[in-house]
């Protein structure tokens, strides 16, 4: 029970990753406060994990309106007292296809969902945190965040966006004892697999041969969910500012490593040429 008396908020939280980070949190023994836009789905996992022993409020939210998210948070800090944890887990995968075929509202929209929605709960959670000497915040990241992803170019601008606003709010928060990372969950088969495979041709080949090979593998959030626990969890330490793939870095290993690690450029978005040799 490495998170016992702590509070964690996940926004998402109805079904797929944010439903299995959730129950993965109160598996560990957070108390839970769960945000989708769908209520019925944020009361059903409000039940598995009040069935673990921990009590859950759901909520309906829209993370793109502001108010919603206010009272999200009001929530929290009115039921439980303290916010320790939050899990910015909702977004839309927004229009598919080439950029000038986007609708512009559509668009938009994607954009403020998956960045602005993360501003907005990080905008109102901070001072919580500041207040109470402390916290962890979790952005989920996804495909597009690190490498062209084309015909997603509303939610690949929107993921790498976000892991930028990470690695800069980790360090306005240094001093704060509020730590601020990213998770790359890998390919899971969620809603937005199916929405690829119905775009077809829209989509690109490449991403309709990803999303057979993720819904043919029964991908699971598992990883991600494992991955989330960690970095709520006191075993992170002051890890902070980093992008983590669930899947690809050996994450369990960051204890031991920790001063390596927050003295490179390991895990972030930055740009590194390699020196080529002479030519003399």
């Amino acid at each position: 029970m490495t998170l016992a008396g702590k509070v964690a908020i996940v926004t998402g939280a109805g079904r797929g990753i944010g439903r299995a980070i959730a129950l993965a949190l109160a598996r560990e023994g957070a108390d839970l406060v769960l945000g989708s836009r769908t209520l019925a789905e944020t009361v059903a996992v409000a039940e598995e994990a009040r069935a673990v022993g921990r009590r859950a409020a759901p909520l309906s939210v829209d993370v793109a309106n502001y108010h919603d998210v206010q009272r999200l948070i009001a929530t929290a800090v009115g039921e439980f007292g303290r916010v320790d944890i939050l899990v910015n887990n909702a977004a839309v995968q927004g229009p598919i296809g080439p950029l000038w075929q986007n609708p512009p509202d559509e668009w938009a929209r994607t954009i403020q969902i998956n960045l602005v929605g993360v501003f907005y709960c990080c905008h109102e959670v901070i001072p919580v945190m500041r207040r109470q000497g402390g916290g962890k915040i979790i952005n989920l990241s996804g495909g597009g965040a690190t490498a062209p992803r084309p015909y997603f170019s509303a939610y690949a601008a929107s993921k790498a966006a976000v892991v930028r606003l990470t690695e800069t709010l980790a360090e306005e928060l240094k001093e704060d004892n509020i730590q601020v990372n990213a998770i790359a969950p890998g390919a899971v088969a969620t809603r937005m697999t199916d929405e690829i495979l119905a775009a077809g041709d829209a989509a690109g080949p490449r991403a309709v041969s990803q999303a057979m090979a993720t819904k043919r593998d029964g991908s699971t959030p598992d990883n991600a969910a494992a991955l989330a626990v960690f970095l709520a969890s006191e075993a992170s330490g002051r890890l902070t500012g980093k992008l983590i793939s669930a899947v690809w870095d050996d994450w369990r290993s960051f204890p031991a490593r920790l001063e390596q690690i927050m003295t490179t450029d390991l895990y972030t978005l930055r740009r590194v040429i390699e020196a080529r040799p002479s030519q003399g």
